[in-house]
């Protein structure tokens, strides 16, 4: 055992404050609170179902996350949103038609009470978008600080004792980084208060709220938000944990899974050509060129960074990789994803491989959702703060220093290595893997 870091327990009520009430939230809120009844079970949860080996020989033990480091309990969690649309979350669930019936009914009056606060939206940011529960903000620092207002009014409310905000709302359009506007928390401000829309997305001001209250943040979709020097410098100003960004659900996993396969096997790759077909309010907001563009600069940076041409130039020395999103609104949360890969062995001869992965988006997603805000929680508690490198598990685009050239882990096998390591240190047991 290693008794030098001190984690405080998991006292009180946690608050998770979720931006967006649509089909992944819903699913998510539902599915926690019908767990806790034990009417349903949270599969795909790391935090509920994964066991981690600590100790070696004689010492060897495998353990649930929860024997090894305090975590939150669900009993404990206490659910709020934000939305453009003013419906309470039984009716955004029963909207947007990922459960059924007899998994939200037992759970309606829980679902009702939870009613979204006005957005901090921008219509330029989210095309497709018409709802109209939004805040009345004159600059993006009235913005922030209508938001800051709205956490510490929820926290006071419910009386909690901690408090995670994540974004589960639509992608926005793609902002890129300019050293400008984002490289310092002074130059964030100043842009803020002169309502500078262009450089400032109303998730900078989800996430600048939030760290400036004390609450990590996590960024659920690929929008530049708190991916930025600024960010990190408040983060370590407040001491607060962020991470991001998009959640990894169906077609990256996958391909974060099925690349390591080509690369320890020393297969070449020719090309990998993705596409998919979803229709629920995701894929209508995808289905604007500006917001797919966004979501197009995250799925493609997985692969380049698993398959590394500069290593193996011979095998990966010319990939041609392409992804493509399509709203098809019969589908709705019924995500299908088509895979072509064309390989190459022996001699050069090529071979190809097809995947048709027929998934359900927000069920995907939502135990994401829980392991992210309860491993947030944790590392708060821990006294860890800043980038938490050990999530990338979890998320297609991983957060890294790219102004210093660091690279993201994509290796799926790699950022698990990193995350039990995580786990293991904040239990007190030594971090015994390493990623070669």
């Amino acid at each position: 055992m290693n008794e030098k870091i001190s984690v405080k327990p998991a006292d009180g009520k946690l608050g998770i404050l979720v931006v967006g009430c649509g089909a992944v939230s819903t699913t998510f809120m539902t599915g926690v609170l019908m767990a806790r009844k034990g009417l349903a079970k949270p599969i795909g949860s790391m935090t509920q179902y994964d066991k981690i080996r600590v100790g070696k020989g004689e010492n060897k033990k495998y353990l649930h996350y929860k024997d090894i480091v305090p975590l939150a309990k669900l009993d404990d969690i206490v659910f709020g949103t934000w939305d453009v649309y003013p419906q309470n979350a039984y009716q955004a669930a029963v909207y947007a038609e990922v459960l059924k019936a007899k998994d939200i009914e037992p759970v309606r009056d829980e679902l009702e009470k939870i009613v979204p606060m006005k957005a901090a939206f921008d219509k330029n940011y989210a095309k497709r978008l018409d709802g109209d529960n939004v805040k009345d903000c004159a600059t993006r620092w009235d913005m922030a600080n209508a938001l800051i207002e709205d956490i510490k009014n929820f926290k006071k409310t419910n009386n909690l004792s901690r408090c995670v905000v994540i974004w589960a709302a639509s992608t926005e359009i793609y902002v890129p980084y300019d050293e400008k506007y984002h490289n310092t928390v002074a130059q964030l401000e100043k842009a803020m208060k002169d309502d500078d829309r262009e450089h400032i997305a109303p998730s900078m001001c989800y996430a600048y709220a939030a760290l400036t209250e004390g609450c990590p943040f996590i960024m659920g979709a690929p929008c530049t938000c708190v991916d930025i020097p600024a960010m990190w410098e408040l983060a370590d100003k407040t001491k607060v944990p962020i991470c991001g960004k998009d959640f990894k659900t169906g077609q990256t996993l996958v391909k974060s899974g099925f690349a390591p396969i080509l690369k320890v096997r020393n297969l070449g790759l020719s090309g990998w050509f993705s596409t998919n077909i979803l229709g629920n309010r995701d894929g209508l907001v995808l289905d604007e060129p500006a917001n797919f563009h966004t979501k197009e600069v995250s799925k493609l940076s997985t692969l380049e960074t698993i398959l590394k041409k500069e290593d193996q130039p011979d095998l990966y020395g010319n990939i041609y990789h392409k992804v493509r999103i399509n709203y098809y609104p019969p589908r709705n949360d019924n995500k299908e994803g088509w895979d072509n890969i064309d390989i190459f062995g022996w001699m050069g001869y090529p071979m190809q491989i097809k995947i048709d992965f027929l998934c359900r988006d927000s069920i995907l997603a939502a135990p994401l959702l829980l392991d992210l805000t309860l491993l947030m929680d944790l590392a708060q508690r821990a006294g860890r703060y800043g980038i938490q490198r050990f999530l990338s598990f979890f998320l297609k685009s991983p957060m890294h220093d790219y102004t210093k050239g660091e690279e993201a882990v994509n290796n799926l096998f790699d950022q698990y290595v990193m995350l039990k390591n995580a786990i293991r240190e904040m239990g007190g047991y030594e971090a015994d893997e390493e990623i070669d």
